[in-house]
This record gives C-alpha cells, sequence and structure tokens, in this order.
C-alpha cells in the first residue's frame, strides 16, 4: 500500500480511515473493524482462539474467519501491523488511531479533543456476538468519560496559557457532552471573566444556577460560586515581593496546616501565590502553586475545577525547567484527581509525565508510584499495583519519609485484602498503623483503621471488626472525610450483614450512599454492596442499584466491579450479563472474585 505522511484511524464516530491527500482504503465488513477496535484496546494483546470465539462465536471455522479478517486490515494498515499469538495491534509511524490517543498511549501524538465525537463504532451492530457487544458496551462509557475530561483538560490548558476563547471553545463542548459538570461550568466563567466579558460569565453563572434548580432541585454549585467571586486575599502593597518573602508565606503556610489550623495555613499560600506573581521567578511561582493545591486536595477537600486550574498554570510556569520535581509534583496531583474521579486512563498518561519529571528525585518516585498503585488496584490490575507500591515502599523507606512509607503499606495492604490474602493483609496493616499511630497522622488513621477492621471482617474476628470499624467511622466522621466516611459505613453495613441485621446493614448503606466522596471507587464499592444486600433480600431497589454500578463502573474502568456488576445483573435475569461474566474475568487475578462468581454458579468452581 502506498505510505502516507499522515494517517488516522477513527474508530469514534462512523468508523473510517483518513489520510491526507489521497483516497484512504476501508476495510471491507464490520467484523474487521470490531477485531481493530478489540485490539487497539487491549495493549497486552488476546490469544487468537481467544478473539476468534469472541467474534465469530458461529462460523464453521473461527479461527478461518479470523484470518481473513486480519488480512483485510493488513490490506489497509500493512503487513505488519498484526502478528503473534497472542494478537497485537502494531501501528507504523504514521498512523494515528483516536482512541490511542484519547488513552494517552504513547506513539500516537497529541489530537486536538475538539475532532474526537461519536461512540465507538457507532452504527455497528454486533447482536450475534452478545459477549463482544456486552464488551463494546462498556468501552464506550469508558471512552466517553474520557473525551469529556480530555475536553475539559485542554480547556484548563488553555486558560493557563492565556488563550481564553480556546477555553471558551473546548469548555462549550465538553458542557454539551455532560451539562451537569460543576468544573466546566466555573472553567467557563473563569474564561468569560479573562476575557474581560462580565456580562457573559453572569449569565453562565446564572443558566447553571437555573439548570441545577430546575432540574436537580440543587443550588449553585461551590465551584461556580467560587468562580465569580474571587476570594483572593489582601496583599499590603508595601510588601516586598520577592523570594524570602514568598518562602516566609510558603513556610508560614507548612507550620499552620502542621498544626491543624487548614483556613490560616490556605490565606498564607494564597498570599504566597500572589506574592511570587509579581516576582520574575517562574520556579517560585509554579512551587507556590502546586503548594497550595496540593493542601487543598489533601486538607481542604478540594478536587475541582479551582485546584485543577492551579496546577496546570503550575505546570506553564515550569514548562522551560524540564526535569523537575515541582513540575513532577504537578503532574502527580493531577493523576490523583483523575484517578479519584474515576479517569483512570487519563491518571496514567499524568503518572507517565510525572516519572520522568521526578527522575533523580526518589522521594517524588515514591508518591507517584503509590498513586500508580492505588489506580491500578482499582483497576484490578493487581500484579501492576503489588509493584509499584512495593518500589514505593523501597524509595520511601530509603529516604526516612515515614509518612509515604505508611500510605505505601496501607495500598499494599488494601489490594491483599480485595484479593482474600488476608494473613498478609492484616501483617502490612499493623505496620501501616504503626508508623501511622508515631506520626501523629490522624487524618490518615481512619483508612488504615478500616482496613484492618474488613480484615479481621473476612476473617470471621466480628467483635475485633467492630471495635476497629466503629473508630473508623467515629475519625472520618469528625474529620470529616467524606472519603473515609462512605468506606466506613460500607464496613458498618458488612458487619451488620454477618451479624444478621439487615435493617442496620440497610440503613448504613443508605448513610454512606448519601454521601458525596470526591474518590469515585468507594461510591461504586458501597453500590456493588448495596445491589447485592438488595438481591439477597428480593428488594425491588435492587435494579435501580445494579444500573448504577453498571453504569458507573463501566465508564471509570473499574474492571473487578463491571464483573460484579455483571454477575448481578445476570441474576436478575439478564442472559447476555451472565454469557460474558466468564470472559470478561478471566483477565482479573483474584482469587476472591472467582470464589464470589462460582458460589453463584457463574463461572466453574476452582
Amino acid at each position: 500500500m502506498a505510505h502516507m505522511a499522515d494517517a488516522w484511524i477513527r474508530l469514534l464516530g462512523p468508523p473510517r480511515i483518513e489520510s491526507v491527500g489521497i483516497d484512504s482504503r476501508q476495510p471491507r465488513g464490520r467484523k474487521a473493524w470490531a477485531v481493530l477496535a478489540y485490539l487497539a484496546l487491549q495493549a497486552a494483546g488476546t490469544g487468537r482462539a481467544r478473539i476468534a470465539s469472541l467474534l465469530f462465536p458461529d462460523a464453521d471455522d473461527p479461527l478461518g474467519a479470523l484470518r481473513w479478517n486480519l488480512s483485510e486490515l493488513r490490506r489497509v494498515l500493512g503487513g505488519e501491523s498484526f502478528a503473534g499469538d497472542p494478537l497485537r495491534l502494531t501501528l507504523s509511524p504514521q498512523w494515528h488511531c483516536d482512541v490511542l490517543a484519547v488513552l494517552g498511549s504513547p506513539g500516537n501524538g497529541g489530537t486536538d479533543a475538539r475532532w474526537l465525537d461519536g461512540q465507538l463504532l457507532e452504527g455497528l451492530s454486533f447482536d450475534d456476538c452478545p459477549i463482544f457487544d456486552s464488551w463494546l458496551e462498556d468501552q464506550r462509557h469508558r471512552l466517553e468519560n474520557c473525551v469529556r475530561t480530555l475536553l475539559y483538560e485542554a480547556s484548563l490548558a488553555a486558560l493557563a496559557a492565556g488563550a481564553a476563547g480556546d477555553a471558551v471553545d473546548l469548555t462549550t463542548r465538553a458542557l454539551r457532552r455532560d451539562p451537569f459538570n460543576a468544573d466546566s461550568h466555573a472553567v467557563l466563567v473563569k474564561a468569560f471573566l479573562a476575557l474581560g466579558d462580565y456580562r457573559r460569565a453572569q449569565a453562565q453563572v446564572d443558566k447553571c444556577r437555573n439548570l441545577y434548580r430546575r432540574e436537580l432541585g440543587l443550588g449553585l454549585p461551590p465551584e461556580v460560586q467560587r468562580a465569580i467571586f474571587d476570594s483572593s486575599p489582601f496583599v499590603d502593597p508595601e510588601l516586598p515581593a520577592n523570594a524570602e518573602t514568598v518562602r516566609s508565606y510558603l513556610d508560614a503556610a507548612a507550620a499552620a496546616l502542621s498544626a491543624g489550623s487548614v483556613d490560616r495555613g490556605l490565606d498564607h499560600l494564597r498570599l504566597a501565590v500572589q506574592l511570587a506573581e509579581r516576582t520574575p521567578d517562574d520556579e517560585l511561582l509554579a512551587e507556590s502553586l502546586v503548594t497550595l493545591s496540593a493542601a487543598l486536595i489533601h486538607q481542604a477537600g478540594g478536587r475541582g475545577a479551582e485546584v485543577a486550574d492551579l496546577l496546570h498554570r503550575a505546570l506553564t510556569s515550569a514548562a522551560s525547567s524540564g526535569v523537575s520535581q515541582v513540575a513532577a509534583a504537578a503532574y502527580r496531583e493531577l493523576g490523583y484527581l483523575s484517578i479519584t474521579r474515576g479517569i483512570p486512563d487519563r491518571a496514567a498518561s499524568w503518572l507517565d509525565q510525572a516519572l520522568k519529571a521526578a527522575e533523580g528525585c526518589p522521594d517524588e518516585q515514591a508518591r507517584i508510584l503509590s498513586i500508580r498503585g492505588m489506580g491500578a488496584t482499582d483497576t484490578a490490575h493487581y500484579g501492576e499495583a503489588l509493584t509499584a507500591l512495593e518500589d514505593s515502599r523501597r524509595l520511601a523507606a530509603a529516604s526516612g519519609t515515614a509518612r509515604q512509607l505508611a500510605f505505601a503499606e496501607a495500598m499494599i495492604g488494601r489490594v491483599h485484602l480485595l484479593r482474600a490474602d488476608l494473613e498478609q493483609a492484616a501483617d502490612v496493616l499493623d505496620r501501616a498503623l504503626d508508623l501511622v499511630l508515631a506520626e501523629h497522622w490522624t487524618a490518615f488513621e481512619p483508612l488504615v483503621t478500616g482496613l484492618k477492621g474488613e480484615t479481621s471482617l473476612a476473617a470471621g474476628r466480628l467483635n475485633e471488626a467492630a471495635a476497629l470499624i466503629d473508630r473508623s467511622w467515629v475519625m472520618a466522621d469528625l474529620a470529616g472525610d467524606h472519603c473515609y466516611m462512605a468506606m466506613a459505613a460500607g464496613a458498618k453495613a458488612r458487619l451488620n450483614v454477618a451479624r444478621g441485621d439487615r435493617g442496620a446493614a440497610e440503613s448504613w448503606l443508605d448513610r454512606g450512599l448519601d454521601i458525596t466522596p470526591w474518590y469515585l471507587w468507594y461510591t461504586v464499592s458501597l453500590l456493588d454492596t448495596a445491589a447485592e444486600l438488595a438481591i439477597a433480600a428480593d428488594s425491588p431497589r435492587a435494579k435501580e442499584y445494579v444500573a448504577r454500578l453498571s453504569s458507573m463502573a463501566s465508564r471509570s474502568g473499574l474492571r473487578e466491579l463491571v464483573v460484579r456488576a455483571h454477575s448481578h445483573r445476570a441474576i436478575l435475569g439478564d442472559a447476555t450479563a451472565a454469557e460474558a461474566i466468564p470472559w470478561l474475568a478471566k483477565d482479573i487475578d483474584n482469587p476472591a472474585l472467582n470464589a464470589f462468581l462460582a458460589q453463584r454458579h457463574q463461572v466453574p468452581a476452582a
């Protein structure tokens, strides 16, 4: 085939091949597009027999049908594009693929998010391949979530770079896809203000307020309110704007935050940012912005447009410095935000950039790897999670950062708990709790105590579990930490199920689901518990819980929770979901999941 300088495989929207200056050949047949899409989204490759049974279940010769479709794809993309067993997609440098660009795969370059439109394989139907159809539905949710996020992130980057007009365009497109996204509304207001268009900024605020009141019965989101009303502290014009003054405020903020005076610490940090903006030191400004955003995220519960805007501004200031611990921290925090919001694919891209920027900084590498391990745990890549977390633990121990070591140990304990490796979980969590208590790290104690309580519960030690889970709830409640409160509420529900008190369990689930934690995994996990309990009680609420669980898990790439959603759907009579369970579960290395499915007779017993 002719070589092309720039050619795109478009799998979002009606699938097509696009190239510059010549007529493009197109693969023939919907199954060829299905093979291409599946392999594009399976970076590790797929066995030929497995993909043949997935897409050609009724063919007399499934492997022969697969070979014909691969030859059709090679005719268009080149002879080296598909090879091996497991089968992988390998694109030559002139080829780009929109779904790979969305997921941040290396070698696909950047792509303008405004070009991304439509569903994966839009217009194609695969009713004759029910398992593939189920997979396709999940991937459509996942990619739509990623595209929305790309538009939002691009709008923030444009705003930070001073291109407010582009930010307006990008955010408007994001809101067409997700009209209730308060962060996008906030960025659009900020963009109008940056353009000096106060009338349109106020009109956008009014539009958002009316939408939330009319459709949701809620008031104006706080993110939007903060965007229109600048709460920056007053800076004495006589105060010298130099590195010494900025560092004084950074040091004062660290002392205030360490003493638990969060509001005072944030005021000091905002002053540091304003002063740094008046100096010629871009790196100092970047450091001040990252320090403020980190305090907002980890000590004030900030997750929205305000902190994301600060981080993008920091990266703009630090862009010329190459390898930089400040840039690495900004990338890491953006990765952390993506994980908590349920966008693991975007998180992986941010964390890859963080590791590149953190070269030679072992303490920062430890932090980045622990966040990577946390995200891999959420998406049920448990081997990858343990590798990253154990590397984080090693680096933290070598650099003497006790809190980072405690965090890595706790996350390792979480992996072992989810896989029902209870002895290992208990040992690691004991070490984590010892470190937390020695550091007087009360903000993190609810998580470690809660995980220890769940470990005791899984081992059948109910009295021990109750004491730990009760402490986890009380401490999370006193701190007002919605993530840890949601976690503890789920643990309380499971504890009451074990005690045979279904009414108390339902009450705790309702309480947990009324909370809105920023960390999406906690909500989805709670919905899984609620669905399981409602099905056991033959409750009419079961279908609602399962529908919410299925939607949230699939769009967020939470693979194990996707499988559990299919399990619940199968119990409720969904034959297609039942058929997909063994296929989806096979890729997840978790004996606890396999035991759960085997107990329901949905996979063979081990």
